[in-house]
């Protein structure tokens, strides 16, 4: 169903517009937003100093001394009313490779159990128990069998959150940690309500942890040939394709990073909105498809 409600708009303190496209999540209306920031792209206003698209809403920072409030507010929304959301996206797909029940995030889980739902399981236990699954193995097999569609980057630098692009009853979702850890691993593949996340450091977090990968997503440094064009990896309407492996396969690309001759599967797709809503079961392998 096309999102035609209009966009909500409000300004944070003298340097912010945040626009809400929509109460919740939704493919529409995260194409919404990607075209009306793009028509605002093309703009150049004077005095824009950031875009960021998020989710379900996208939030503009400017400089009040270059372009007015009211004047700015006003030229976004024309942009709105001439915006016409695009129904296929040219972007990418890419494997990740994840070690899951690794232990690293086990290790780390076991010290926050206080702070958890369920005491006395693992975070990937738990998330099988309460998504009606058999096991830790079949929730696996759930979580890396269909792909997943990357919404938004943020939160620490370069962190993407991402939900899965399975039909609506079928979205893996489990609830954050009680009270939030002092401390998640790098790279740790953490859930939180529907969405999936990547740590792309080290740090404070409240999602449940379910692996980690080995291909680093954020770095300054830019050492690897894939993060040569930007530090930060990830791109909002990015797909991704988690690949389990075994430990001998992550240690062996951990060398690989540290050698700096480490890359990643990525490919060239076009996703088709429509598509997707015709048949969200067969559409995405599709998708896969692309990376064999």
């Amino acid at each position: 169903m096309a999102e035609t409600s209009p966009i909500r708009y409000s300004f944070g303190a003298d340097e912010h517009l945040f626009a809400e496209v929509s109460e919740s999540m939704s493919l529409e209306a995260f194409f919404k937003g990607m075209a009306v920031t793009r028509a605002v792209q093309r703009l150049e206003l004077p005095g824009v100093l950031d875009i960021c698209l998020a989710n379900a809403s996208f939030q503009i920072r400017f400089d009040p001394d270059l372009i007015a409030p009211q004047v700015l507010l006003d030229a976004v929304q024309s942009a709105e009313a001439q915006a016409v959301a695009e129904r296929t996206l040219h972007t990418r797909i890419i494997e990740i490779p994840v070690l899951y029940n690794d232990p690293w995030t086990h290790e780390t889980l076991m010290r926050f159990r206080d702070r958890h739902q369920d005491p006395t399981g693992t975070d990937l236990e738990y998330a099988a128990r309460i998504n009606g699954l058999a096991d830790v193995e079949a929730f696996i097999a759930a979580h890396s069998g269909a792909p997943w569609f990357v919404s938004m980057v943020g939160f620490v630098a370069g962190l993407p959150f991402m939900f899965q692009m399975v039909e609506r009853e079928r979205q893996l979702q489990v609830p954050k940690y009680l009270r939030p850890r002092t401390d998640t691993p790098k790279l740790t593949l953490g859930h939180g309500g529907c969405f999936g996340c990547i740590y792309s450091v080290r740090g404070a977090g409240g999602y449940q942890m379910f692996g980690v990968t080995p291909a680093p997503i954020y770095d300054p440094a830019q050492q690897l040939a894939y993060l040569k064009e930007h530090m930060v990896f990830f791109r909002p309407g990015d797909i991704v394709q988690f690949k389990p492996i075994d430990r001998d396969a992550y240690d062996l690309a951990v060398a690989e990073v540290e050698a700096g001759r480490f890359d990643l599967r990525i490919r060239p797709v076009e996703f088709s909105l429509d598509a997707f809503f015709a048949d969200p079961v067969g559409y995405p392998k599709t998708l896969q498809e692309a990376l064999v």
